[in-house]
């Protein structure tokens, strides 16, 4: 439009001719906005917008975050409610700054006990013990032949179907209801 170095557009001719005043042509002419440029201020104006709102729920929850924090660190727990609530932070974590730790044990608490005379061989032992618990917690279940079958049709139908993927609903449900009894077999399993 107002450009005069870039390549020129493509002309369309309408069946019926459209008349303008000169005034309208020049003002067009001699604007140094495009549609494009427009598009682009538009453009940052909203985001400009989105960001402002975004800092504000930002630091509103970090408004909120910051008084959660303090109403937990400040309020005692129930069975200490009837001792000095002047309690200072003492022992090993005394220096942590963070704003969730508070020590609660009392000023009158027992001083760590002394440590224990074990051996080298028993202390490797209980660490070799710990690592094979861990390891068994690390495998991962076999997943029941229904859930596997019903994956597998899923898949089958979503490849058959790559087009139209909405038409595999079926599967989709069966495959949910499979997942849905493996979580409750393990919620069920997790509860006890």
């Amino acid at each position: 439009m107002g450009n005069a170095g870039s390549s020129s557009a493509p002309t369309f001719n309408a069946d019926a001719p459209v008349r303008l005043s000169q005034s309208v042509i020049n003002a067009l002419q001699d604007s140094p906005e495009s549609d494009s440029t427009r598009a682009q201020q538009r453009e940052l104006v909203a985001q400009s917008r989105v960001n402002a709102d975004l800092q504000k729920i930002r630091d509103s929850q970090a408004q909120k975050l910051d008084e959660l924090a303090t109403s937990i660190t400040t309020e005692q727990p129930a069975q200490d409610s009837a001792e000095d609530s002047s309690s200072k932070a003492s022992g090993l974590f005394a220096h942590l700054s963070s704003p969730f730790y508070h020590d609660w044990t009392p000023k009158d608490a027992q001083p760590a006990s002394e440590p224990s005379n074990r051996s080298h061989d028993s202390v490797s032992k209980e660490i070799m013990d710990l690592r094979q618990k861990l390891e068994q917690r690390k495998k991962v279940e076999k997943v029941p032949a229904e859930v596997e079958k019903a994956k597998e049709g899923l898949v089958q139908c979503l490849r058959h179907n790559d087009r139209r993927p909405l038409d595999c609903w079926q599967e989709v449900e069966a495959f949910r209801r499979e997942v849905g009894k493996l979580e409750q077999a393990f919620i069920h399993k997790a509860g006890r």
